[in-house]
């Protein structure tokens, strides 16, 4: 949530930071703002609501610079409001800032501003940020104002992936405004991803981050700087992602990153793979359509090299712990959020049928707050889409802390939980730019899959069960073009359910992790309220609400738990629910109990929700279009949660 784009070089800014904005509206705003520095002053503007509003307010104004900063808010402290949009100046606008985060102390540290004299127009702690800055900017020895120096640094390399990047040591214990980023970070509790610019350094931005994300891409005369990739595909490959506690001093030529002693680091560049054209819609209506359908061909990607035909098993690479250690592990814990917990619990079982090793499910938010139970003979797996996840971040620094090995699925490349576990796989999943995810689920299954088979193989799964596994792994996508064949046919279904304002969603076994995220999709998307429970579990209580109103998705496919399932979906019939089923091709006995069915491949019970949740995506994404609802953009909520 929340946005950060920057822009310094040769060329005029306010267009790169405005289609930067517009890159990163999948991580959810609602007010966006900007600010150009050109001739030693600062231009700020912001709007509430969409980035057309800010547009709007621009399209009148010529901003020439070439130094900018850019923001999209989602609320957090104070209202949606343009006051507390960013970004935010202090220094009678000399200095600027904008920042992702929660800075903790926020009261304590403005009762101490406001006691020297400062004065606050908003309601935000960011703005706390920008007057600290400036209150330590004012005790340092002031530079002369100068104008931008478009000088290469002598030492600045640019090979690529195997070069240091740092340049000659600019900077440092000259930098005025850099050491008051650096004094008032000191003072701060919480969580920043921050850009500051400022009036009298008219060649510079300086970048900081602590739990939120930041990456600087690194072009010949420029750079640039966001919150991930996204914004700077169109413009450089080659970025470098900052970590916690780092400092970046940035000009068109230079790029020194310290810490918050103002200690040098030296790092390297890493080339991103992605290209704009895959964050483009492809001729669909909706990122989130395009993604449903791109799901048989990246779950390929997932798979692909890691299938050892020969052996039954899995070949993972990046592991951080060796077969001996994988065979005496006594626990495993997933953990997760959203979307990427519902994968979690179809690890679960998984890892408990095929491993026979007990596995716990965690919301990320949760784990660190219960004295979670982990040593060193437990495999943790921090699951995230973004791998940026502040909660999901959190949790892993507790597991690590606590002995645990632990290992990362994610599909961002260099993002914070790769690199905090170093261990672990990539899902290749893809730029996924709507914020329901669709085929980064798939592919998070598909990853928690090979891992329980390989820790399978090596404690009681025979080669033969897992030849056969493999074997039903490798129809999955053919299995999958069949399911999205009958959109059409879905689209009409979808279009009887959309007129209701309750709906529950159904499953057992397997499938109960399938009918809690097509519960989520409905919710996520279309606004209606839905509820996924067991199948089992309704007569304990939601039976109550069932009626001619409240119509039940339900997961009927042929497994051990059918003639159960059906007895659930008739308890809920003889109460007067609509019922649409997801039963396996041609099943005559399931169409006893539905009012509308959706057929899927029959493939293997633990393979099941690899296919079972596209219809749910498919419903949810239709009625969401029914209903006129914005699907991409879903109102507050967020791509990427880097607030705990």
């Amino acid at each position: 949530m929340c946005g950060i784009v920057g822009y310094i070089g040769n060329k005029q800014a306010l267009p790169i930071l405005v289609q930067g904005l517009r890159d990163l509206e999948y991580r959810g705003y609602d007010s966006a703002g900007i600010c150009l520095l050109h001739e030693n002053k600062i231009e700020r503007v912001r709007a509430v609501g969409k980035i057309d509003n800010l547009v709007g307010k621009l399209k009148d104004s010529n901003y020439p610079g070439t130094l900018g900063i850019a923001h999209t808010r989602w609320a957090t402290h104070g209202g949606v409001t343009e006051e507390n949009a960013h970004p935010h100046v202090a220094m009678d606008g000399k200095l600027a800032i904008v920042h992702n985060g929660i800075i903790e102390n926020y009261r304590e540290l403005k009762k101490k501003l406001v006691k020297k004299g400062y004065k606050f127009t908003s309601d935000t702690d960011s703005e706390v940020l920008a007057h600290l800055i400036a209150d330590y900017y004012s005790t340092l020895p002031q530079p002369l104002p100068s104008q931008p120096s478009h000088e290469a640094s002598a030492g600045t390399a640019r090979e690529g992936n195997s070069s240091p990047l740092r340049g000659e040591d600019k900077g440092g214990g000259e930098n005025t405004l850099a050491n008051a980023v650096r004094r008032a970070l000191s003072d701060v509790r919480g969580t920043y991803g921050l850009l500051a610019v400022h009036a009298d350094h008219p060649d510079q931005i300086i970048a900081a981050r602590l739990g939120s994300p930041l990456v600087v891409g690194v072009a010949e005369g420029e750079h640039y700087i966001a919150s991930d990739v996204t914004p700077m595909l169109a413009y450089t490959k080659q970025v470098t992602f900052l970590d916690d506690g780092e400092v970046a001093e940035i000009s068109r030529d230079n790029l020194r990153i310290s810490n918050l002693k103002d200690e040098l680091i030296t790092k390297g560049t890493m080339q991103i793979d992605w290209d704009q054209a895959k964050a483009q819609k492809g001729g669909y209506e909706h990122f989130m359509l395009k993604e449903i359908m791109e799901q048989p061909t990246v779950f390929e990607d997932a798979i692909r090299g890691r299938l050892d035909m020969e052996e039954g098993t899995a070949h993972l690479g990046g592991l951080n712990i060796s077969e001996d250690q994988l065979r005496d592990l006594k626990r495993i814990n997933i953990i997760s959020g959203g979307t990427a917990y519902y994968a979690g619990l179809v690890g679960k079982y998984a890892f408990e049928r095929l491993a026979q090793v007990p596995c716990e499910v965690d919301f990320s938010s949760e784990f660190r707050y219960r004295d979670p139970i982990v040593d060193k003979k437990t495999l943790v797996y921090a699951v995230s889409q973004s791998g940026e996840t502040a909660d999901t971040i959190m949790a892993v620094r507790e597991a690590k802390r606590k002995g645990a090995h632990v290992r990362g699925i994610i599909n961002v490349v260099g993002s914070t939980i790769a690199r905090e576990t170093k261990a672990g796989s990539y899902i290749h999943a893809g730029l996924e730019m709507a914020v329901a995810s669709t085929k980064a689920y798939t592919n998070m299954v598909a990853l928690l899959l090979l891992n329980a088979l390989q820790l399978g193989r090596l404690k009681h799964v025979n080669v033969a069960t897992g030849k056969r596994f493999l074997e039903s792994l490798l129809e999955i996508p053919g299995k999958m073009n069949e399911i999205l064949k009958q959109a059409e046919n879905i689209k009409k279904i979808a279009k009887k359910y959309a007129h209701y304002k309750n709906m529950f969603f159904l499953g057992r076994g397997v499938n109960y992790p399938v009918a809690l995220e097509g519960s989520l999709k409905l919710k996520e998307i279309s606004y209606i309220h839905s509820e996924g429970y067991a199948g089992g579990e309704m007569k304990h209580g939601p039976l109550a609400l069932v009626s001619e109103d409240f119509p039940v998705v339900a997961i009927l496919t042929r497994n051990q738990l059918f003639e159960k399932m059906k007895s659930n979906i008739m308890e809920a019939r003889a109460r007067g629910a609509r019922t649409l089923i997801i039963a396996s091709e041609d099943d005559e006995e399931a169409k006893e109990v539905a009012d509308d069915i959706i057929f899927v491949p029959k493939t293997m019970e633990l393979l099941e929700p690899l296919l079972n949740t596209i219809p749910l995506q498919l419903f949810a994404y239709y009625i969401a279009v029914n209903l006129g609802r914005d699907v991409d953009r879903p109102r507050n909520l967020a791509k990427s949660v880097t607030v705990e």
